[in-house]
């Protein structure tokens, strides 16, 4: 069937493509009703092209069209061959100076925060590194797709509008018509197509019906073939998607996924293919699954020919897009086509049906459509002109459809509101002409329905749709943001008019939000259900800027702020127009000032924090100030009707909510609250918040009389009783018992003090003091540096940004602190310059208590360090502006000082009263500030003006006759001196000191003589009675001190006395650990140090003495003792892997025996050095198992460590491991016999060996059984066994139980990770992997002590020495524990690699075997042969045999794999080494039997066979250092020198290595012929086939680019290699192997193991052999993972300029590569520690075990 199916459409194919292009264009144009005749084509074969099956064919099909669809288009839009035709057009183009790239999903965009207008103008890569931004400071972040590059706009740019490509070249004028290029004829005919297909492409996409199709359209024969069309939506999960789609068209879960991703890419997708019935049948099913909690799915059955022609629809829109790139004059026609008003009028143009369907549209639809816009009308700036007020006139239907629409606005019309209301003239014209601010406003108003009955925004429960709805509407917000975001500089009246009329409609919105969300104090119980308050803090937070800009407009033309300041005043009046209702006015006298007010409790009516109006007032009276215009122009301005207690009345309220909740007395109202007092104080909102309202309590002050504005603030505060009546304090302590009571009252005094401290001193407002905007950054920056040092970052999070995301802090940051770079961890950080100290204010307003305390804290550390006396006097402050000069008269009036005097009072009798210290503190910070104050009004004083400033006079006189009660400053002097307040010393004199300067000023400005002096006296003799006072205490303490000591040695003593015996016990072995000690480094310096052979040092045995971290006792390391272990972690590794593409066919039948020197994949011992006793790590094992398994039934919680695995923490350390390695004496001390043979030369050694291992064979060929019996006998004749061989003898072993047991149990799990099989102890294979794994863990540390360049003894750190060390004697002894017979075996194939061996064929040539691994494991099984050997040849003597045949064999492998380039430098004097060098070549040559290169200079190939064996006998050296225990030789420790000649003695090899090819010439001449007579190594000769060349390159992670917008760019340009073209949503960055990845998508997912795994999960198995390092290039984050279960995140190796990394790219800062980081990161994987990192991060941070790493 579908055979026949194929045929029939290929068939049909052909037939298709024997059309001709050129012919049905010449039949159009001959045509006299086009629009028919291209109806009937489209009719015919669309329904032929597309939708021919159920799975499209998106290649075959956009052949087909372009063929026989498009192909006549182009022919007819062109007259002649399409292929000639466009590229003439495109000559007579001239080429425009507007970019205009669309970003794709992901891809880098630069903004320039010096030079664009806005945040949202911004350059794509390209024209940003061919701009002048690139010098600037600019901002890199990823593009969310759909913007464009902005390069080439004027209006985008205040400097440098264009890259070094669009720069303009030729001058013409700008308004040019682009159609004078075309001819008349072309232009025709161009109209003609793109009018009848644009039409087409609109009806068709927005069609609705699913079974029949436009009028023209029509078909005779109509097919019964149906789609069941998935849609998008946002509201259902891909889970929920693709398990619907399981039952419903019952698919496998991989085509689940599949369509699950395309819908959520294109916004629909078939999903079955049919006739209607049986696509129907799968509509009911989905809806039905999909419709319990939330609304259904939306599937529609649609006939084929519907679809089929919306896809060519599509296509349609981007061919158009494609063609007006061609030349600006299509560019043109298309937009008029698309902007002409149809026969109904108004809206009918096609961009406006598109534009008012957009949200029945699908994602893919209107994504192609927007692209066609900005490629278009976007790009033609008359038509930008005239769709923007298409634009704004369908605003408001828009903007509905929009809410009631489920996409992100990403992919709604209305996201296109950026790429114009930004721009600055247009925005203008809008705000002119459509009125579009009012047009934004009351659109927002109309969708933010709820009101109270007073008219004010209420929002109900913040549902998830609400908050869905809520979010929507705030899009308004910013659509009202890009439209202010830039400021007029010169006004029109028409503009004045239509602002102000906006402006009319935000104070609507404000006097909506004036009072919302109420709150009441909660008395007796705490309140049941937490009030809803985020949505309007929401509301509030998304308005601060819109107010801030709101002001900027205002303050840029003074008619305009003048209007906008009455109408504001107005606004408010209405808002307090229910003021006086109710609220009882009561009369308060104080100190004979008596006000009128109203009688109001905070903490017993409605109060709220939401007052906008007012603060919209506090902020244009502060402009008018700022301006000068309330100088200017008084009587334009209602200055006389403003009643400040009025003004300062609710702002006031607000500030007394905030003290009592400090002073807990709302505790009852919960936690929503506390949350709004937060944000109230917060950097995103104080700005028009809370700075408002102390800039309205400022305004309204500096209005009124002092007194009576602190009396209304004490009565506000509830504390007008305490202060106004005498003594009733003293009455309150005593009766009142209440703690709590007392307790909020202090509190509240505190705050209030507070308060006025800020109302005075807070003059840091441009208006309010004589400063400038950079003053107020300076001070914040400097208050904030006070608390302690600060990374940028930080410092930029705790100052308020702008509309442009700017805080303005670069400018200023320089002159008040210095910066320190951060070293391999950690951030740069901002230090606090020492001169800017002294402007330093304790009651700074934006400090939290918390910040307050510790600011205070750090500057006292700061004096006291400095030897400065440790007072925080207030800072010298700036002059206030005119409006506000009387508030300083706060400071001196009676009810002021009244307070004062209260307060001391209080301290003074201070058993009698309740007082705080801070309470006091802030009074004696308010006495400096007020004489701070007089002193500066002293100082600017002139003849005119008298001084009316005249507190320190007030504060020496004492009270009047009846109360008589001491002057301020008397009560100073008393309180100077009392015990209780010795932290206030340094204060007191401050204040003394600073009195007397005043007075001193006073004096000589004024002859009236001052009548007290004795302050000076005072202070001088209070000074020296404190020193005195001072050394007295210090004496005390010294006696009290040497007491003490005293008292303690006799008590030692007395204790020794009592324990001698234990104490001379100790003694004892303290004397034998310093003599073991010594034994270290026996002392045979004066001898030659040889680590091997008959001549090998001898070295005395140590006893070794160690501690068991978890019983705690002590135990010798002897045969014979219980085992003691190290906890290791054994992994698999391809860190020096030269082929990671090698894979494992079956682990089962997999041979190990010969290791690759390409080490594709080794296995890894690590250990962190902590020992225990065997049978305690039993049982610690075995708790953890216990655990493990009853965590699992109690719940599911995944652990850092897989118990399954053998995995556990280090009891100690909780450093990740899953084995033990066993601890035992140097092991070849136990199998060495004495040498009693006469010394044995190579060639005779050989000869023996080689007839052992003759014997050997022949042996295992008789047990296997395999010859029949009677030839046996005949064999065993013809095996004569060497003199004393005893192949019959069994050695005895030597190790007791538990060792035996441990050295089993390393043995195992080395084998189960090594070769990811089950463990089998009784599997020949245990001991090649546990010397493998020995001999590549060398490797590894030789290669990173090399990468280094460090020595290679004395430089470990001691766990990797003890590992070593451990692991070594491990893989020495193992044998003892594994069958005999099989290590045998293992022996005689690894002797006959080198050795060849009739009875041994087909082992691998020289070239393929690892020549270290080979010297490993032949050592280490050599003892097998050994023990059975009683010739009386010693172990000694095998051994250096052993090393000398590898390294000659390795140097053969060198030479032949070297490739030595001649270079001229030869040296003079051909030394003995070079010319046996030479002689060695010409020999191989000969045996090789294919001639070598030619080689003159021997000294080239010297020095690569010097090179090339060097990593070998290093590794060689640590091998034989660790296994024989012999001491190194100091030249070995240190780095430099003549490390080669050093290396051949401590190895017992002659410097000359060929040497060892002459000594035994005859026996080493045949075996070098086997090597070399090979096949292999012919090919390899020939060029057939490769090999590794040595010294072999250490492995490296890749190199990354130095600036990170290289990977972005790369990122951005890589699509997901399984679904067709597709952006990847995580790309990510393998550092190991550098290939890129689409992490974390259902696309690439894998099945591993009969898992599904993600992309990284599975390149880990196959680049890391588990273990990956990779960077996540959009989140910017290194991700390293381990396994399935386990990973972590990584800080990433990029850092700005002020020394952070930006994981996530939230700030945008340009990140370069910091190559200590990256080095750190690629040390941590080549020491394999990428595991035991995941391990603590994962420890530490209990969230990241929860993580489906295998997803990523």
């Amino acid at each position: 069937m579908a055979s026949d199916l194929e045929t029939e459409v290929q068939g049909f194919e052909r037939s298709l493509l024997e059309c001709s292009a050129e012919e049905t264009a010449l039949k159009w144009l001959q045509t006299s009703d086009l629009p028919k005749e291209i109806y009937t084509h489209l009719a015919c074969y669309v329904p032929k092209i597309y939708c021919r099956g159920p799975n499209p064919a998106p290649q075959r099909e956009d052949m087909l069209a372009q063929h026989v669809l498009l192909g006549p288009m182009e022919w007819y839009l062109c007259g002649e061959d399409p292929t000639f035709g466009f590229p003439k057009l495109e000559q007579s183009n001239k080429p425009s100076h507007l970019c205009g790239r669309v970003f794709k999903v992901g891809e880098p965009t630069y903004s320039c925060r010096d030079c664009a207008v806005d945040p949202t103008c911004v350059l794509c890569m390209e024209c940003f590194l061919g701009s002048v931004h690139r010098e600037h400071r600019y901002r890199m972040t990823t593009s969310g797709g759909g913007g464009f590059c902005d390069c080439g706009d004027t209006e985008a740019w205040k400097e440098g509008p264009y890259c070094q490509k669009h720069e303009h070249t030729s001058e013409t004028t700008e308004e040019e018509d682009p159609l004078v290029h075309l001819s008349e004829d072309m232009i025709a005919r161009v109209y003609n197509i793109f009018a009848i297909m644009f039409q087409y492409a609109v009806d068709i996409l927005t069609w609705e019906k699913e079974n029949e199709l436009p009028p023209g359209l029509e078909t005779l024969e109509k097919s019964d073939t149906y789609y069941c069309m998935l849609f998008n939506d946002e509201v259902h999960t891909y889970e929920q998607v693709i398990y619907t789609l399981q039952k419903a068209v019952n698919c496998t879960q991989k085509e689940a996924i599949a369509f699950a991703t395309t819908v959520d890419r294109d916004g629909r997708r078939s999903v079955r293919y049919g006739d209607f019935q049986y696509c129907d049948q799968a509509k009911s099913v989905i809806v039905r699954n999909t419709s319990r909690q939330t609304k259904p799915l939306k599937v529609q059955v649609m006939h084929s020919s519907i679809v089929a022609h919306q896809s060519f629809g599509l296509k349609l829109l981007t061919w158009l897009g494609n063609i007006i790139g061609y030349s600006d004059g299509l560019r043109r026609i298309l937009c008029q086509v698309g902007l002409q008003e149809g026969p109904e009028g108004e809206n009918s143009s096609l961009v406006d049906k598109l534009m008012l369907s957009d949200s029945k549209l699908w994602k893919g639809a209107r994504s192609v459509y927007h692209q066609l816009f900005m490629s278009s009308l976007l790009m033609d700036l008359k038509y930008k002109k005239l769709f923007a007020i298409r634009f704004a006139r369908n605003y408001r239907q828009l903007q509905r459809d929009f809410m009631e629409d489920d996409h992100e606005r990403a992919v709604s019309v209305t996201a296109l509101s950026v790429q114009l209301f930004t721009v600055p003239t247009l925005a203008r014209m809008l705000i002119i002409e459509e009125n579009l601010m009012t047009t934004i406003i009351s659109t927002f108003m109309d969708h933010l329905r709820h009101r109270d009955i007073q008219g004010r925004f209420q929002f109900e429960r913040y549902t998830a749709l609400q908050a869905f709805k809520f979010k929507r509407v705030q899009s308004l917000i910013l659509d009202l943001k890009y439209v202010l975001i830039s400021k007029p500089v010169d006004w029109s009246d028409d503009l004045r008019q239509k602002f102000l009329d906006g402006f009319d409609v935000f104070l609507e919105l404000l006097k909506c939000m004036q009072g919302m969300d109420p709150i009441t104090r909660q008395v007796g119980q705490h309140i049941e259900m937490e009030p809803e308050w985020e949505a309007a803090f929401t509301l509030q937070m998304r308005l601060t800027h819109v107010i801030s800009m709101m002001q900027d407009w205002c303050a840029l033309d003074e008619k305009v702020l003048i209007e906008a300041y009455k109408k504001c005043l107005s606004a408010l009046m209405q808002c307090h127009s229910g003021f006086a209702d109710g609220e009882q006015p009561i009369v308060l006298s104080m100190c004979g000032h008596s006000v009128e007010t109203i009688r109001y409790c905070v903490s017993q009516e409605k109060v709220s924090i939401h007052l906008p109006v007012s603060r919209l007032l506090a902020g244009l009276h502060v402009l008018l100030s700022k301006s000068e215009v309330a100088y200017r122009f008084p009587e334009h301005l209602p200055l006389s009707e403003l009643s400040p207690p009025m003004l300062i009345e609710h702002p006031l309220r607000c500030l007394v909510l905030c003290a009592q909740v400090h002073a807990g007395m709302w505790r009852r109202n919960g936690f929503s609250l506390v949350n709004q007092i937060y944000y109230y104080h917060n950097v995103k909102c104080r700005r028009e918040m809370f700075d408002k309202d102390i800039v309205m309590l400022q305004t309204g002050a500096s209005m009124m009389d002092p007194n009576h504005f602190l009396m209304i603030m004490l009565s506000r505060f509830e504390l007008y009783q305490i202060f106004s009546t005498p003594d009733y304090g003293k009455r309150f302590s005593s009766e009142n018992s209440n703690k709590d009571v007392l307790q909020q009252n202090n509190t509240l005094i505190e705050e209030m003090l507070n308060l006025i401290i800020i109302i005075v001193g807070e003059r840091f407002v441009p208006g309010v003091g004589q400063i400038s905007a950079t003053d107020e950054i300076k001070r914040e920056i400097i208050h904030q540096l006070s608390i302690r040092p600060m990374a940028h970052s930080e410092l930029v999070k705790a100052l308020p940004e702008d509309e442009n995301k700017e805080t303005g802090m670069e400018s200023v940051i320089e002159a008040v602190a210095c910066f320190k770079k951060p070293g391999l961890t950690g951030r740069g950080l901002y230090e606090l310059k020492p001169d800017c100290a002294k402007d330093f204010n304790l009651y700074f307003y934006h400090f939290s208590r918390a910040e307050q305390s510790k600011a205070e804290e750090a500057q006292r550390k700061l004096r006291r360090q400095s030897r400065q006396d440790t007072a925080l006097p207030p800072p010298v402050l700036p002059p206030f502006c005119p409006l506000f000069e009387s508030l300083t008269n706060i400071l001196q009036c009676d009810v002021m000082l009244c307070i004062m005097k209260t307060i001391l009072q209080w301290a003074i009798e201070h058993n009698g009263y309740a007082w705080s210290e801070s309470m006091l503190q802030r009074v004696f910070h308010l006495i400096g500030m007020a004489l701070q104050e007089e002193k500066q009004d002293i100082e600017n004083a002139n003849e005119d003006n008298l001084v009316t400033f005249t507190f320190s006079q007030k504060i020496s006189r004492p009270g009047e006759a009846p109360s008589s009660s001491p002057s301020i400053l008397a009560m100073l002097e008393t309180l100077q001196n009392a015990p209780h307040l010795e932290v206030h010393k340094d204060m007191f004199r401050w204040i003394l000191k600073t009195f007397n300067a005043v007075k001193k000023l006073r004096e000589r400005s004024s002859t009236s003589p001052v009548s007290e002096a004795e302050g000076n006296i005072m202070e001088e003799s209070s000074r020296d009675k404190e020193k005195a006072e001072r050394k007295r205490k210090a004496e005390i303490a010294r006696l009290r001190r040497e007491k003490i000591m005293a008292q303690m040695s006799e008590m030692q003593r007395h204790f020794i006395d009592e324990n001698k015996e234990l104490f001379q016990q100790t003694l004892d072995e303290l004397e034998t650990s310093t003599s073991r000690v010594h034994d270290n480094n026996p002392s045979v310096s004066d001898t030659k140090l040889i680590a091997l052979g008959p001549e090998q040092t001898k070295v005395t045995e140590q006893r070794q003495v160690v501690t068991c971290i978890l019983c705690q006792e002590e135990q010798e390391v002897k045969v014979d003792n219980r085992a003691m272990v190290l906890a290791a972690f054994v992994q698999r590794s391809t860190v020096l892997s030269k082929n990671r593409n090698k894979v494992i066919p079956d682990p089962e039948k997999y041979d190990p025996l010969f290791m690759h020197p390409d080490l594709s994949c080794g296995t890894h011992t690590g250990s962190c050095g902590h020992i225990m006793h065997a049978h305690c790590w039993q049982r610690y094992f075995d708790a953890v198992q216990a655990k493990e398994q009853r965590r699992q039934q109690r719940l599911r919680v995944h652990t850092s460590y897989d118990v399954e695995n053998g995995e556990f923490l280090c009891p100690l350390c909780e450093c990740l491991s899953n084995t033990v390695i066993p601890l035992l004496p140097p092991p070849r001390r136990l199998f060495n016999r004495l040498d009693f043979s006469s010394q044995q030369n190579l060639a005779r050694w050989l000869r023996i060996v080689s007839q052992q291992v003759k014997a050997l064979c022949i042996l295992q060929d008789q047990e296997s059984g395999s010859k029949p019996s009677c030839s046996n006998s005949e064999k065993m004749d013809e095996l004569q066994l060497p003199e004393g061989f005893r192949p019959e003898f069994q050695p005895k072993n030597p190790y007791s139980e538990s060792i035996k047991e441990m050295l089993k149990t390393f043995g195992t799990a080395t084998y189960k990770v090594g070769l990811k099989v089950h463990p089998n102890e009784e599997d020949s294979r245990v001991p090649i992997v546990c010397w493998g794994s020995c001999a590549y863990t060398i490797q590894t540390m030789e290669r990173m002590l090399g990468d280094e360049d460090k020595p290679l003894f004395g430089h470990l750190p001691c766990r990797q020495d003890d590992c070593l060390t451990s692991l070594t004697r491990f893989a020495a002894a193992h044998w003892t524990v594994s069958s005999l017979s099989a290590v045998q075996g293992h022996f005689c194939m690894l002797f006959s690699s080198l050795v060849p061996n009739e009875k041994k064929r087909n082992l691998p040539c020289i070239l393929d075997i690892d020549m270290f691994h080979l010297l490993v494991c032949l050592v280490l099984s050599f003892p097998v042969v050994h023990c059975q050997d009683f010739s009386g040849v010693s172990l000694r003597t095998g051994d250096m045999h052993i090393f000398h045949l590898v390294t000659m064999a390795h140097i053969v492998q060198i030479i032949l794999t070297s490739s030595t380039e001649e270079n001229g430098m030869d040296q003079e004097n051909p030394s003995g080494e070079e010319e046996d060098v030479l002689a060695l070549y010409k020999c191989l040559g000969q045996y090789a039997g294919s001639a070598l290169k030619e080689i003159s200079s021997g000294w080239h190939l010297w020095r690569s066979i010097k090179a090339g064996i060097m990593p070998f006998l290093r590794c060689s050296a640590m091998f034989f250092h660790y296994l024989n225990g012999v001491p190194v030789p100091p030249e070995l420790q240190v780095s430099g020198g003549n490390q080669f000649e050093h290396l051949c003695s401590y190895l017992s090899l002659p410097n000359n290595l060929i040497c060892l090819f002459q000594e035994n010439s005859k026996a080493t001449n045949t075996l070098v012929e086997s090597w070399c007579n090979n096949d292999e190594v012919k090919r390899y000769l020939q060029g057939q086939r490769q090999a590794i060349s040595y010294p072999r390159e250490s492995n490296k992670l890749i190199d990354l680019p130095d600036d990170y917008s290289c990977l972005i760019n790369q990122a951005s340009n890589f699509s997901c290699p399984k679904s067709g073209g597709d952006k990847s949503r995580a790309p990510t960055l393998c550092l190991v192997c550098g290939t890129m990845l689409c992490s974390q998508s259902y696309c690439c997912q894998t099945e591993l193991e009969g898992e599904d795994v993600g992309a990284c999960t599975a390149h880990t198995y196959t680049c890391g052999s588990g273990v990956g390092i990779f960077l996540r290039v959009r989140e910017c984050q290194v991700l390293f993972l381990a396994g399935k279960t386990k990973g972590c995140f990584y800080a990433p190796p990029y850092l700005d300029d002020y020394g952070e990394t930006d994981q996530g790219l939230r700030r945008g800062n340009p990140l370069h590569l910091c190559r200590e980081r990256f080095k750190k990161i690629q040390k941590l994987w080549q020491q394999h520690s990428i595991t035991e990192e995941i391990g603590h991060a994962q420890e530490a941070n209990q969230t990241l075990v929860g993580i489906d790493w295998q997803h990523l």
